[in-house]
């Protein structure tokens, strides 16, 4: 036989195994409990994506592995449960969950799984990122070195913003959280936005995106919208596909703004799923893998090789509890926290930012040595006259009774007013520090 022939037959041979069909190992549904249905027959590794097949529906629910017992596998849905029945088929893909991206997605709001909802629809040239990634490398990771300006006063001055650095937003419900973080989205200096609206209220979306963010804050953004009615994997999966996002355009070499409401949302949706398979409450009802997951969201953000992600995460704080379990590991967690409170917003002190509660971390290795004393003036000032305010407001205190006091008590009412900051008006970082230095004088 000639080598001509044998390659000739071979490349027979090869299109008819391409055309045959390939039988696919799958499993059937034995039981559903809860917010998980239990599979037999299958081989799939945990964050593997299943397709369950139900007559009658055009397309196969979407779920996903998160546990094994007693020799099933434990899926959980990637949408409702209604339809799903004992012996329905289940086919393992063999992947794990990835979600569309391309270069001209700003301006679009997509849902907890990455597929389009609204804003502006992006373009053919799509490809397949994945969603749950490493962290960068720390020894890879470049310092933070940079100022990155936000527009709002109270946080350029006191609480400087470095390129890269992932800050906590820590408030109680009704104190202004998104009304910050639309200003920070339309005022910062990034490149792109990434926004995650993790558990929020459906009405809250729109108001969102139209109110606080705008049509400026949009056109240069990706929306995550992943609403409190979504079932607990998707609101899980919405923070991890906007990180996603976010490291997308990282490794483009751009500077990113991640912007995330909030982080506790998305810790009680791991508790939901985590006691769906069967994990035994610890902190407060919240189970061990909260615990995990939280470094291993947070820390995909930040510096890395090329580019950076400058992330915010809210934390709805409970009750206004600041050490509650959530809150706590989250502090110790991030570079910088900022603590809007309520005594401050019911003074219609907008943005209810405590200054003496906050810090950041990087702060004194990004500005410079008369920027970092003039901040350290503004607190020992605002600080000395909070010590005295009720001797004060009685009339008890008689001025020239302690010279810092009376220092305190002449700066007090332009220190208010420079905290104080209305959400249509943006200031540029170098008008900061310029109204910093005057209150110093």
């Amino acid at each position: 036989m000639k080598m001509s022939e044998i390659i000739i037959d071979f490349a027979r041979w090869s299109r008819r195994v391409r055309k045959s069909r390939v039988a696919v190992v799958s499993g059937e549904v034995t039981r559903v409990v809860g917010l998980t249905v239990e599979v037999v027959g299958i081989k799939a590794s945990i964050g593997e994506v299943c397709h369950v097949i139900v007559p009658g529906r055009s397309r196969p629910i979407v779920a996903e592995v998160v546990g094994f017992m007693q020799g099933a596998s434990i899926l959980m849905p990637l949408g409702e449960l209604q339809g799903i029945q004992p012996g329905n088929q289940v086919v393992p893909t063999g992947r794990n969950l990835t979600v569309e991206v391309s270069d001209d997605m700003l301006g679009s709001v997509l849902d907890g799984l990455g597929r389009q909802i609204g804003g502006k629809t992006a373009g053919e040239q799509k490809t397949k990122f994945p969603v749950d990634n490493q962290p960068p490398n720390p020894l890879t990771r470049q310092r933070i070195a940079q100022v990155l300006p936000t527009g709002v006063r109270a946080i350029d001055s006191v609480l400087t913003c470095g390129q890269g650095q992932r800050i906590g937003i820590f408030a109680g419900s009704g104190v202004g959280k998104s009304t910050l973080l639309g200003m920070i989205a339309k005022y910062g200096k990034a490149d792109v936005n990434v926004i995650g609206l993790i558990g929020e209220r459906g009405r809250e979306v729109k108001d969102f995106i139209e109110t606080d963010l705008g049509e400026e804050g949009l056109s240069r953004s990706v929306v995550v919208a992943a609403t409190s009615d979504q079932p607990a994997l998707i609101r899980l999966k919405g923070a991890m596909v906007a990180t996603a996002l976010a490291e997308y355009f990282r490794n483009k070499g751009l500077n990113v703004m991640l912007l995330m409401d909030s982080v506790t949302r998305f810790a009680m949706a791991q508790r939901e799923v985590g006691l769906a398979v069967g994990e035994p409450p610890a902190t407060k009802g919240y189970t061990p893998s909260v615990f995990a997951l939280l470094p291993k969201l947070l820390e995909r953000s930040g510096m890395s090789v090329e580019g950076s992600i400058t992330a915010f995460y809210t934390v709805l704080v409970d009750g206004d509890d600041m050490n509650e379990p959530i809150a706590d590991a989250v502090r110790g967690i991030l570079d910088g926290h900022i603590v809007l409170t309520r005594r401050l917003a019911a003074k219609n002190h907008y943005p209810a930012i405590d200054v003496l509660s906050s810090v950041s971390r990087v702060m004194s290795d990004i500005v410079n040595p008369e920027h970092l004393s003039r901040a350290a003036r503004l607190r020992e000032l605002l600080s000395t006259y909070l010590q005295a305010e009720d001797l004060i407001s009685i009339g008890a205190y008689n001025f020239g009774a302690n010279p810092k006091i009376d220092d305190a008590i002449r700066h007090y009412d332009n220190i208010i007013e420079f905290l104080r900051q209305h959400p249509e008006e943006p200031y540029e970082f170098s008008e900061t520090i310029d109204w910093l230095r005057r209150l110093g004088d």
